[in-house]
């Protein structure tokens, strides 16, 4: 694994686990956002994900109680998210991007 260590009081850590735009380890990394190329639009809810995702003919796909899911009849693509906004991850918003070549980016807020 890359980055820096500290090892301090007989604990080793990464180091820049702890810089600002870092985030810790639950929900999206707090110096990333998904936008909405064409239109700009930083997604902040489900409720703007899918209606973005509608137009491009996306579904939702079956009823999770832990993920909303959605596919594209077109195509065998799977996009999975957490239920839990709060719980979006960056791995999450980039599955968007890679399915939605050109339509979805992760930008620095």
């Amino acid at each position: 694994m890359t980055g820096v260590w500290v090892f301090e009081d007989g604990i080793v850590r990464r180091a820049d686990n702890e810089a600002p735009g870092r985030g810790g380890g639950s929900g999206a990394r707090p110096g990333k956002v998904l936008v909405h190329v064409p239109s700009g639009e930083v997604v902040t809810t489900y409720d703007v994900l899918e209606r973005r995702l509608r137009e491009l003919g996306w579904e939702r796909y079956l009823n999770d109680s832990c993920l909303l899911q959605f596919h594209q009849r077109s195509t065998v693509h799977l996009i999975s998210v957490p239920r839990d906004f709060a719980r979006l991850k960056l791995v999450h918003m980039y599955d968007v991007v890679v399915k939605t070549r050109n339509v979805f980016e992760v930008r620095d807020a």
